[in-house]
């Protein structure tokens, strides 16, 4: 939790969905700051509301969820942008992680685990629903784990759980700097940029999706 409410933008294209996320988001310790019904205004309402999280539906008018997402973290890469979707395929899932997505929950969440998905992207942590293991176990392991040293997969574990850095470092007895440094290290031995795909290459590896 923050000591500050997490200032968030809502971009999803149906009335009902935004009031009911209002609605939800009121009643705990997340602002809503500001709405938007289509991509360009998402990413227009980045630059007006200053939001710590957008969350964002992939299936916008004109250039779509993931475009806005690209964008967003362009001109903003400390605004986190969690996907709220009621598409679970993997090609969407790669597609928002790969454009810098921190997480991707869907429409039917458990509210608590909306409100938490929240919260760790507001973290710079990332979380993946359930319901996408799956989607995700259906395309096979990726690259081989063997690849990362003992010490890398186990912080990497730790991380896919929704662990922040310094929860990682407190439960195994190291500095929050050496994770960073192992996470640093194993984004480079995979192939990837940001947490969010290292957390994604890990649940297709391992195949399990919180």
């Amino acid at each position: 939790m923050t000591d500050q409410p997490v200032r968030v933008l809502i971009a999803d294209d149906h009335p009902v969905v935004r009031e009911g996320l209002r609605n939800l988001l009121r009643r705990t310790d997340v602002d809503v700051v500001g709405e938007a019904e289509t991509a360009e205004a998402a990413v227009a309402g980045v630059d007006d509301c200053d939001p710590r999280v957008v969350i964002m539906d992939l299936s916008l008018p004109a250039m779509g969820g993931a475009e806005a997402i690209r964008r967003i973290r362009a001109r903003h890469p400390d605004v986190a942008v969690l996907v709220l979707t009621a598409f679970a395929d993997r090609q969407r899932v790669v597609e928002a992680v790969s454009s810098g997505a921190s997480g991707y929950m869907l429409k039917d969440e458990d509210p608590a685990d909306l409100v938490a998905a929240i919260h760790a992207s507001a973290r710079g942590d990332t979380r993946f629903s359930a319901k996408i293991a799956a989607v995700l176990a259906e395309a096979g392991p990726g690259r081989p784990a063997d690849q990362l040293t003992a010490r890398e997969e186990q912080v990497l574990a730790l991380a896919a759980e929704g662990l922040s850095n310094r929860q990682i470092a407190d439960r195994l007895g190291i500095t929050e700097g050496t994770v960073k440094a192992h996470l640093s290290s194993t984004f480079r031995r995979i192939g990837v940029r940001r947490r969010a795909q290292a957390v994604l290459w890990y649940h297709v590896q391992r195949r399990d999706v919180r």
